[in-house]
């Protein structure tokens, strides 16, 4: 029994089918999570590993070349890059997709363990951890008043922070700009010198002090007290009175030769809110969980919880929230979806002039829609930016199927057919070609799944959603759809009775009539002659056709389409990324920072002053930070791409919130930017200064990174490089990876002083404790730990003269002066060594503004003759792209892998219903004019090609197929029936051009919401809504005439051969 016989005569059952899809698709409407974007597997572990005090130089040999080493040889690494900063390495090791990350992350735990006795012995365990995109903050909230930053930070660690903690979902915490305490014991040199004591000295008695041990237990008849001997040290005042040895029976205590302060440490960090100091508290979900479900517990928290205990003149003011740019999304995804099922159901109602077979076809959309939730929540994918674009996608092409079988039951029942057997019949018919056409599109899909990069692991979702959604509209069309159709009213029946009711539907049906009256008349007045004209100039249709395609591709070849592979993405938020150099104070970056907020304040106020108070304030919040760039890092992970957390006070941020788009007509973000940049005055000494406008970043458009061995020849090139980029037009905000480190004192030990037992290592170390400090004890204060630091007061460690009377102590206990035991020698290190696969690497990057630039063509100038150039004066270099151009070339190799695999599948797939190897190519003939109609649907919106225009394109050549696979099917069944060659085409053309014609339109008018949106988070969706709407009506509008006349084409090849084979004969 076939299926659309099992949904006639067993109509209960298939329409408990509908129901237990439409069930399940509620229910997990209910569960899934909500997000901004994808969760991404990174495929990357993380090795970091703390060296107090070293400099970059140090940290790269004897920590990150160990660990590099170690990991380098675990099967299954795309790269390792490192990164060596004072004081701390990072070794990033790059997995292969197919790499199992829970094994990879065993194998990297055990390689570092098998070389922790070759890292130094100042050297922190190294910790090893899963890149997740998990870690990313959805709300940042800002805590500000008149209350110290000391202050404000404590409350926001031991009030809010816990307070937040206690949410469920919530994954962690951070507080940005925390003042953190530490107690600094700060050493008299000239009374440590009279009581002959060392660092080393003062270090060890907080050590002896820092005792915690078990006493036993004291027991009596009736209880037992544990006993424990606690000699730690907790307060100022106790650590004052630690005794560090005894002179003459008196006892030296720290407070004889140090000055002991409970302060904050040095600041690093800072944030301002609004003008006004803040600390920063971002939260971060666990993941899986409900983004916008996690947002609205925190808001729920502050006011029920947080808002009300907050002391006098302190405020918490939601910074930065992703559930508004989510709503925001959804509200628009979510319309598009709506008015895309109302006017396709519309479409539907004037072509098959019936009420019933319109919302019997229109509700395959809802039920595949709730079937495809089903399936995302079932496989832990979550309702994000990509997921909802592939419903939106999939209005137009689900009904397609639908569409052929009601159009065919309705016309076995025109016929005056039984409803049943007419409902069996008219399914039985095209239920081949009908499951054919969606396994083709699904086919159509499936290189997506195996684009590699970033980009594809972020389109993931679009195939993951269409593919099981497409196999649910198939069973709603063949085991659903018929049981439906065979208990409609028949259409005539259906308007007279309703004729008689209403006025509008009388109206309606007039229309409807009309309608229909004139398009028979199309068919047969015009459509009929031309198609009979087109058959008999068949060749020279073909060649035209053919001219069409290769004009369209010189267009793209060309240049006058332009290409770019991910444009800016124009959102709600403009930010200024300032670097300075390396080793610059917080106090200076801090006035550098000052400088862009002053000057985008002021924007603000000469902006606002012209607006009414009914429009409102373009700008909502600006968020100022010092030490880290938060908007920078989120920018670059919500395009997949992960960024390690760097502090240092040499960075820095300005990130401003805008209205939504709709509420500043006239001022776009990108207007802002440049206005922004223009206005902003000269910053002193600035390395790297970038204004962004993009919601997320694929990586920087031009970014060329040079690799080898030797560092000098690296800057050399780079700099050739970076003067040649001026050239071009368009080009802007020009840098590279290169920063040049503090100022370095670079000790040399006198051979005197190593006669003397004195080695490089004890002066080293005795320096280090003076100057940098040593640890001597932690203090546990409630979840807290405060550090207490010793070494030299500020004043003693200002100038070279203090290193230089600075007293070091030799194996015989004697002192003598530093200038009598080593050399000092200045120099200039790096602020950080980057290692790609092991070799020192410097990448040159610049951004483009598109309206004076084509990011592609420069690309390809820079390829194919500057770089070959420049790699003839310096071969011992390589280079490669990143950023963006790389992940267009590992996005673009995924496609052109995946695609020819793709085509082969759908060629099969078409071979088999039709027990051909050439009729498949007559129904493929479409695909290239879906090329076509992509590529001119670009020129008429006057947009660029994009990378998601090429995805378009590609899931294209599924959905073009599908009416040609249809009409080819119907001329074969004429011909069987025994028409002629030539009848049986033109009357396929005809009984055909409803239903084809009614399939594209919905398809297309599903996409027309998308493709009219305004709203900029759905800009960069697009392009591939153009490709698919305008593509799949060109290519129809190609194959009503080429399909045919390519039919006729095979034939007369196949008499020609015949003819050629009987002659030989």
């Amino acid at each position: 029994m076939s299926l659309p016989e099992v949904s006639v005569r067993r109509f209960v059952f298939a329409v408990m089918i509908n129901l237990i899809i439409v069930l399940f698709g509620l229910i997990s409407v209910n569960r899934i999570s909500i997000d901004r974007s994808p969760d991404i597997d990174f495929s990357l572990i993380s090795v970091t590993t703390i060296l107090p005090g070293a400099n970059p130089d140090v940290v790269d040999s004897s920590v990150t070349n160990i660990i590099e080493g170690a990991v380098n040889s675990i099967p299954g690494i795309d790269d390792v890059r490192s990164r060596s900063a004072p004081g701390v390495s990072n070794v990033f090791i790059q997995f292969l997709l197919e790499k199992d990350l829970d094994i990879a992350f065993n194998e990297v735990q055990s390689k570092v363990g098998q070389i922790n006795s070759e890292l130094p012995d100042e050297a922190k365990t190294p910790i090893i951890s899963k890149i997740e995109t998990g870690e990313i903050p959805i709300i940042w909230l800002a805590l500000r008043g008149n209350r110290t930053l000391q202050d404000l930070s404590v409350y926001a660690k031991n009030v809010v922070k816990r307070k937040l903690e206690t949410i469920d979902g919530v994954g962690s915490v951070v507080i940005g700009g925390e003042q953190e305490r530490n107690i600094r014991v700060n050493l008299d040199f000239d009374r440590m010198s009279a009581f002959g004591l060392t660092v080393q000295d003062i270090v060890m008695a907080f050590r002896n002090e820092h005792i915690k041990l078990p006493g036993g237990f004291l027991i009596d008849n009736r209880k037992e007290d544990l006993l424990k001997l606690d000699l730690e040290s907790h307060n100022v005042e106790e650590i004052e009175d630690i005794i560090i040895t005894y002179d003459q029976n008196r006892a030296i205590k720290i407070k004889d030769i140090a000055e002991v302060k409970d302060d904050v440490k040095d600041l690093r960090s800072l944030g301002r809110f609004n003008g006004d100091p803040s600390i920063g508290i971002g939260v971060t979900k666990i993941r899986g969980e409900n983004t916008v479900e996690i947002i609205e517990k925190v808001k729920a928290k502050i006011q029920s919880d947080i808002e009300p205990t907050l002391p006098a003149g302190m405020t918490l003011d939601i910074g930065t929230d992703d559930s508004s740019y989510i709503y925001e999304l959804i509200s628009g995804l979510g319309q598009n979806i709506f008015f895309g099922f109302i006017v396709a159901s519309l479409i539907v109602l004037v072509f098959l002039r019936s009420y019933s077979s319109m919302a019997i076809v229109s509700i395959t959309i809802p039920v595949s829609l709730f079937g495809a939730v089903f399936i995302m929540y079932a496989f832990g994918l979550t309702l994000n930016t990509m997921t909802m674009l592939a419903l939106l996608l999939l209005i137009g092409i689900v009904v397609d199927d639908a569409i052929v079988v009601s159009e065919n039951i309705h016309a076995h029942q025109e016929k005056n057919e039984h409803a049943l057997e007419a409902s069996i019949l008219g399914a039985q018919e095209v239920s081949k070609p009908v499951i054919f056409a969606v396994l083709t599109t699904v086919a159509a899909f499936l290189p997506l799944l195996m684009v590699s990069g970033n980009t594809g692991k972020i389109m993931r979702g679009i195939p993951m959603v269409v593919i099981p959604t497409l196999l649910f509209s198939l069973i709603e069309s063949l085991l659903v759809l018929p049981c439906h159709l065979s208990h409609r009213v028949k259409v005539a029946d259906e308007g007279v009775s309703k004729n008689n009711r209403w006025s509008l539907l009388r109206l309606w049906h007039c229309l409807q009539t009309a309608f229909a009256a004139r398009m028979d008349n199309f068919i047969h007045l015009y459509y009929a002659p031309f198609l009979e004209r087109a058959l008999a100039l068949r060749y020279l249709s073909i060649c035209v056709a053919v001219g069409i395609f290769f004009i369209t591709v010189g267009l793209m070849m060309g240049g006058w389409v332009k290409f770019q592979f991910f444009p800016p993405v124009e959102g709600d938020n403009v930010a200024a990324i300032l670097t300075l150099p390396q080793g610059t104070p917080a106090s200076v970056t801090r006035d550098a920072i000052n400088k862009l907020e002053g000057s985008v304040l002021q924007m603000r106020k000469e902006i606002d002053q012209d607006r009414t108070e009914e429009e409102g304030s373009v700008f909502r919040h600006v968020l100022a930070s010092v030490g880290i760039q938060p908007y920078s890092k989120m920018q670059q992970e919500g395009a997949g791409k992960f960024i390690p957390d760097i502090s240092s006070p040499h960075l820095g941020e300005v990130h401003v919130e805008l209205t939504a788009s709709e509420l500043r007509e006239g001022f776009s973000s990108n207007d802002l930017a440049n206005m922004w940049r223009t206005n902003t005055p000269h910053i002193p000494g600035v390395e790297e200064l970038t204004f962004t406008a993009s919601i997320f970043s694929s990586g920087e458009p031009v970014n060329v990174q040079f690799t080898g061995r030797d560092f000098d020849r690296l800057r050399e090139a780079a700099a050739r490089l970076k003067q040649h980029l001026i050239t071009y037009p368009g080009i802007q905000d020009i840098s590279d990876s290169f920063r040049e480190g503090k100022r370095e004192i670079k000790m040399e030990i006198k051979p005197d002083a190593e006669n003397l037992g004195l080695t490089q290592s004890d002066l080293g170390m005795q320096v280090r404790q003076a100057f940098y400090g040593e640890e001597a004890q932690r203090i546990q204060r409630g979840r807290d730990e405060v550090r207490v630091m010793v070494r030299y007061p500020e004043a003693q460690r200002r100038s070279i003269g203090n290193l230089e009377t600075m007293r070091i102590r030799l194996p015989d206990g004697k002192e003598i002066p530093y200038e009598e035991v080593a050399d000092v020698e200045w120099g200039r290190g790096y602020s950080t060594i980057q290692r790609v696969d092991r070799k020192r690497a410097i990448n040159v990057t610049a951004d483009v503004d598109i309206a004076k630039g084509n990011t592609t063509e420069i690309i390809n100038d820079l390829d194919a003759n500057f770089l070959p150039q420049l790699m003839e004066e310096f071969p011992e270099l390589a280079y490669t792209w990143e950023g963006e151009r790389r992940e267009q070339q590992d996005t673009i190799m995924g496609i052109l892998e995946g695609y020819p695999l793709a085509l082969v599948i759908i060629y099969a797939l078409l071979a088999i219903p039709f027990r051909s190897y050439l009729q498949p190519l007559i129904v493929m003939s479409a695909i290239p004019f879906g090329l076509v109609g992509a590529v001119w649907g670009h020129i008429i919106m006057q947009l660029d090609l994009t990378i998601l225009s090429m995805f378009g394109i590609v899931a294209l050549s599924g959905v073009v197929v599908n009416d040609n696979l249809v009409l080819v099917v119907y001329i074969n069944r004429q011909r069987e029936l025994g028409l002629s060659l030539l009848e049986a085409v033109k009357k396929a053309g005809m009984a055909r051009f409803r239903p084809i014609l009614l399939t594209s339109l919905t398809t297309f008018v599903g996409l027309v919401p998308l493709i009219l949106e305004k709203s900029v988070q759905a800009q960069f969706l697009i392009p591939m809504a153009i490709s698919l709407a305008f593509g799949v009506m060109f290519a129809t509008a190609i194959s009503l005439i080429l399909v045919p006349a390519g039919y006729l084409f095979l034939e007369d090849l196949k008499t020609l051969f015949s003819k050629a084979a009987l002659q030989e004969k």
